[in-house]
């Protein structure tokens, strides 16, 4: 059996690097084949004399000259393996020189300098610049970076680098080049070039000091105009956090360029974003709404990242939500801003729910902060990033909005230029709330999700009464023992007659507004005001805590609520609470053999709640009429039967077709009427996904409206409604759909971004058929094992989306992804890493598939894995 898994590195173990290096200059002498890299630093001796300087390089394809101060290093002053180089005998202050020779075209990991499309990339977070050259590669050695680009004048005609460009010229008739500067120090992460033949879309902002910022976005041939509203969007997040945070940008330039061979979404390397194309490229034919959305909250993020994560980064990796979740819950609030903050704020709670709470429930679990990792390109998780957020946003309700923008101008003003720590982020907090907040970072110590209990409680020997709250975390790998942590919960309550009143004074309240009640405890006693021992609670209103709340309400009390509630998160909330106990439930039954009965008065108020708001507010209306996800019931669910959730799910969204025969035929002709020309908006998106929600309740009842859903597909004016057209025929299969799944990729077949889709909807399917369509998938002409998007559309869709098929009893859909790991991996082992997330919940389902899907992690433990995939591995199969 392979033992050598990863060694973990340890946070207890963190010491400064002993050097500095102010600045340094780079020069690239760029050629696919084999760039040269020369690396000038300047660097000052800041530990102990005897201390050595540890640089980390690797995957070079030769090492030329060593200079210190000019001179070449004597063999018996360093030592080089295939990782590091260790100088010795080094002087207080000198220059160092080092010579590397890279192959950019042989780099499939696309961490480093790589070429994708013929163009030059790079892509250094988290360790990707040791494979650029030779440097410590860490977050808290910060320095000034010059760069100088050499490349063939046909080539690469565009030479791109962080910070504000400098001369350029030609070298030779066939060779040029461009210099760049970033005055801003930074870490080795934050380290970008590009290099090629683009089209630009270009545009200006001011800044609210007046000074003119000159914006580009670099994208192939041809697909200038379709970067438009990632620029609108640029525009307006640079906007928003001027108004919000009173942050500007700090440079002459801000570049994006889009590559379609990208690990992640994007990269906010400083002045130059390099991001994946599916997230920059967008028009009305080739782009859904939620495309608009994710390009709209990606550009946003890159960007805000600017002053969290770049102007302030983290000391050590172990710092990553002190820039992750705090960008995401930037980024969140600029979508609520821009968008629909109700309808925000539920996609929000969907998406922690469906991949966080999973994470925090399984063994690949780990705290905000972790003690220790393994890979640190594994530790960019759902955890870190949505749980992290919410820890921001539960802090803000916590202390108050003007005690949070306190800190957060505090956090800037101090720590502006330089790697810190959580710590030092919570100082300003503290110092404007005047207490302590240590407490308060237990959250960021202990793994997973709290579950918080309220019951109601009456004194038999008064008239007093009080609401018991206790809360609990279940052990975690690693954490068998669990502290209470601090949990600001929003609580209100409606009397009889519809009145909303403060819990604990019995006043009444206006709409929206709560009672926020901190429970630091184990248990926490809420003694409630005469007149609302009766009355209705409604707790964790629009999700002030990233929990679970069990509560004593009946079905009945629930239903209550969602006429009652002016929240729409917790309105929303109680049809998610009555739906998850109904479906989970039902599966039980059908996992047993019997046939459940629908629950006709919670399908009735779903469906009158979606009448009710449909007119007004569409995209809240959609969200009412969703159900609970596969993955999300999963969770629940012992043993977890994905097989019976799908089709407990299918028979009450049969129901509601049924309830809702009407509504959805007016959506479908009123889609099929409308001439307008399309628009991303808001408002526009709103009304397309409540046609999609309809559409999708179509395909509940297999191919009896197969006919009219194909009809809507055929008269779509737009990708959105083309896409939940397509994805409802998926669910109905039969001749209709194997019609619009050929005409679908007829049209489309020399778009590789819109042919992500084509993939990614047969891959969620969820039939009999499934396994076999993947594998043939696998094999099509058009899918390239070394591109991430298109591995992610066919078997990231299939592991992570379609749960009954990746779990089938067979144990065939372990097996498909053990192969499609054991390809994947010799090229790209970041990405085969996280397809094998999909197995994080593998104990979840009955014996027979527990021991199948342990036989294929246990090959792929003995196999020759990535250290980023054996990582996954090993924990996935630790106890």
């Amino acid at each position: 059996m392979r033992t050598d898994t990863p060694q973990p590195v340890l946070l207890k173990d963190y010491e400064p690097y002993p050097f500095a290096i102010p600045s340094v200059s780079m020069t690239f002498q760029l050629d696919p084949k084999e760039t040269r890299v020369v690396t000038k630093m300047k660097v000052e001796r800041t530990g102990a004399a005897h201390e050595n300087m540890v640089l980390n390089g690797e995957a070079f394809e030769r090492v030329g000259a060593m200079l210190v101060n000019g001179k070449q290093v004597d063999d018996d002053d360093m030592l080089k393996d295939d990782t590091t180089l260790t100088l010795m005998n080094l002087p207080h202050e000198f220059e160092l020189e080092t010579e590397i020779w890279i192959s950019p075209e042989k780099n499939t990991e696309l961490s480093g300098l790589y070429m994708s499309g013929g163009r030059f990339c790079t892509q250094c977070e988290s360790e990707g610049f040791r494979r650029i050259t030779y440097w410590p590669d860490r977050p808290d050695v910060m320095s000034v970076f010059s760069v100088r680009l050499e490349a063939d004048v046909k080539l690469a005609p565009t030479l791109l680098s962080n910070g504000n460009p400098g001369i350029a010229g030609a070298i030779s008739e066939e060779r040029h080049f461009a210099e760049w500067h970033d005055p801003h120090p930074k870490p080795s992460y934050l380290f970008a070039l590009c290099g090629g033949d683009y089209d630009v879309f270009a545009d200006q902002f001011t800044t609210m000091s007046g000074n003119e910022v000159q914006l580009s976005i670099f994208v192939d041939k041809g697909d200038a105009e379709r970067a438009a509203y990632a620029m609108d969007s640029l525009k307006r997040a640079m906007k928003w956090d001027e108004d919000v945070f009173g942050r500007e940008y700090d440079l002459d330039v801000f570049n994006i360029v889009a590559v379609r061979d990208f690990n992640f979404g994007a990269m906010e390397n400083k002045g130059l974003n390099i991001f994946n194309s599916a997230y920059v490229l967008a028009d009305a034919d080739t782009a859904t709404d939620g495309d608009f959305e994710a390009i709209e909250s990606i550009v946003g993020h890159e960007y805000f990242h600017n002053w969290t994560g770049n102007r302030i980064t983290c000391r050590d990796w172990f710092q990553l939500c002190l820039k992750e979740g705090l960008t995401v819950f930037r980024d969140q609030e600029f979508s609520a801003d821009m968008r629909s903050r109700p309808v925000q704020r539920i996609k929000d709670v969907i998406r922690l729910r469906g991949r966080q709470f999973a994470e925090d429930a399984g063994p690949l679990a780990h705290p905000v902060r972790p003690d220790r990792y393994g890979s640190i390109d594994n530790l960019y998780t759902a955890t870190v990033y949505e749980k992290g957020a919410e820890l921001i946003r539960a802090l803000k309700t916590y202390i108050g909005e003007d005690a949070f923008k306190e800190g957060m101008d505090l956090y800037f003003d101090k720590y502006d230029g330089t790697a810190t720590t959580i710590e030092a982020f919570y100082e300003g907090f503290e110092k404007a709330v005047g207490f302590d907040l240590s407490r308060f970072r237990t959250w960021y110590a202990q793994a997973g999700t709290p579950v918080v209990t309220i019951e109601r409680v009456t004194s038999q020997d008064s008239n007093e009464a009080w609401l018991k709250l206790t809360q609990k975390i279940d052990p975690t790998p690693g954490q068998t023992e669990k502290k209470p942590v601090p949990i600001p919960l929003r609580l209100t309550a409606f009397t009889e007659d519809g009145t909303q009143i403060n819990p604990e004074t019995g006043e009444p309240c206006a709409d929206h507004d709560s009672d926020v009640v901190l429970l630091m405890d184990q248990e926490t006693d809420l003694a409630l005001a005469p007149n609302a021992q009766n009355a209705l609670v409604s707790a964790n209103r629009n999700f002030s805590a990233p929990v679970k709340i069990q509560q004593d309400l009946t079905d009945a009390e629930r239903l209550k609520l969602v006429t009652t509630e002016t929240d729409s998160f917790a309105k929303w909330e109680a049809l998610q609470t009555l739906s998850r106990a109904a479906l989970l439930d039902m599966a039980k039954q059908i996992a047993s053999g019997a046939t459940p009965n629908v629950p006709t008065a919670l399908v009735k108020a779903q469906a009158e709640a979606t009448l009710a708001t449909a007119g007004e507010d569409p995209a809240f209306a959609a969200q009412l009429l969703t159900l609970p996800g596969v993955g999300e019931l999963f969770m629940e669910m012992t043993p977890a039967d994905p097989a019976a959730i799908y089709e407990a799910k299918r028979l009450v969204r049969a129901a509601l077709q049924a309830e809702l025969k009407d509504a959805i035929f007016a959506s479908l002709d009123a889609a099929k009427a409308d001439t307008g020309e399309f628009s991303p908006d808001a408002a526009s998106a709103g009304r397309r996904s409540l046609n999609a929600a309809y559409i999708d309740l179509l395909s509940a009842t297999g191919t009896d409206h197969a006919e009219r859903i194909y009809q809507a597909f055929d008269d779509a004016k737009n990708m959105t409604d083309t896409m939940a057209a397509l994805r409802a025929l998926s669910y109905c299969g039969g001749t209709y759909y194997d019609q619009a799944v050929s005409a679908f990729e007829a049209k489309w077949k020399s778009s590789p971004l819109v042919m992500d889709k084509w993939f990614s909807v047969q891959s969620t399917r969820p039939d009999h058929d499934a396994i076999e369509r993947v594998k043939t998938l696998l094999e099509h002409e058009d899918f390239d094992w070394k591109n991430p998007n298109r591995v992610r559309s066919v078997a990231g869709a299939f592991a992570m989306g379609n749960h009954v098929a990746f779990h089938d009893a067979s144990g065939d859909g372990y097996a498909l992804l053990g192969d499609v790991i054991r390809k994947v991996d010799p090229l790209n082992g970041a990405l085969s890493a996280r397809l094998l997330t999909s197995f994080e919940q593998w104990r979840r389902v009955d014996e027979k598939r527990q021991a199948l899907a342990k036989q294929v992690l246990t090959e792929l433990q003995n196999a020759k894995l990535s250290k980023n995939a054996m990582d996954i591995v090993s924990r996935a199969l630790a106890s």
